[in-house]
């Protein structure tokens, strides 16, 4: 995937500014920063969901102009549909693919089993509780086999405890079936935990981009983590400590 000198703007503010992004097949990006920076409207225009308003974004040489089956979307609130079972959610992408029922409700029963609910195949989203609702959101996305899962700070509603489990459970998924994911994230913790290459966003621009080369699985005590961690941090913090600075210089 490339992401070509892309520009975002809403009426008179520059959301996005000349972003350049290589993606390659199976690499786990994260895209990291602030609220605001513009790392989810570059989500979305990925998704097909918004259209840059300059520059260009393609897929295997072939311009997005749109939603696509080839991109997955998986959301911080799991946009589960509340009248349908978690089988018949996690079927629904398959179904309207034009798969045949059956077929449809072996593949959901398949990824069901892969983020380990087997046992809620029946239950509906009422019944879920957060961590189990994002699972059965994922196993949706993934059911329709695209090529790149995108993850929009899936996690974020999520207490800590059951966000460290969701960590967990997302990196067995990504070392069996090895897909291209975007993943964004405000937690420099979970960047560097997840994935291959971080990609830190200021102002609607790519700051910088952080190769991890750190092997998995990793946890927080693993060499160089928290090396990485400050890394990421000292690009991110910068500008704030230099405003302080100047605010400071100015009292």
């Amino acid at each position: 995937m490339e992401v070509r000198q892309v520009g975002k703007s809403f009426g008179s503010r520059s959301i996005l500014k000349k972003v350049d992004l290589t993606v390659h097949s199976h690499e786990f990006i994260c895209i990291l920063g602030h609220s605001g920076c513009g790392k989810s409207t570059l989500l979305n225009m990925i998704a097909g969901y918004l259209l840059p308003d300059e520059g260009e974004i393609t897929v295997d040489g072939e311009a997005v102009k749109g939603p696509s089956k080839s991109r997955g979307m998986v959301f911080q609130d799991h946009a589960l549909f509340p009248w349908m079972t978690v089988l018949d959610n996690i079927s629904f992408g398959p179904e309207v693919q034009k798969m045949p029922k059956a077929q449809a409700k072996e593949t959901a029963k398949e990824f069901l089993k892969l983020v380990g609910l087997e046992p809620y195949a029946s239950h509906y989203p009422g019944e879920l509780s957060g961590g189990m609702k994002q699972r059965v959101g994922i196993a949706r996305a993934l059911a329709s086999r695209p090529d790149i899962l995108l993850m929009d700070e899936p996690f974020g509603a999520l207490d800590v405890l059951t966000r460290e489990t969701m960590r967990i459970e997302l990196q067995k998924i990504c070392s069996q079936l090895k897909p291209t994911i975007l993943f964004v994230t405000h937690s420099i913790s979970e960047a560097v935990y997840l994935a291959d290459r971080v990609v830190v966003m200021k102002h609607g621009e790519i700051a910088e981009i952080f190769e991890v080369g750190i092997k998995h699985p990793r946890s927080s005590h693993s060499a160089g983590f928290g090396e990485m961690m400050s890394r990421i941090e000292r690009v991110l913090m910068d500008e704030e400590h230099l405003e302080l600075a100047s605010a400071k210089v100015g009292s």
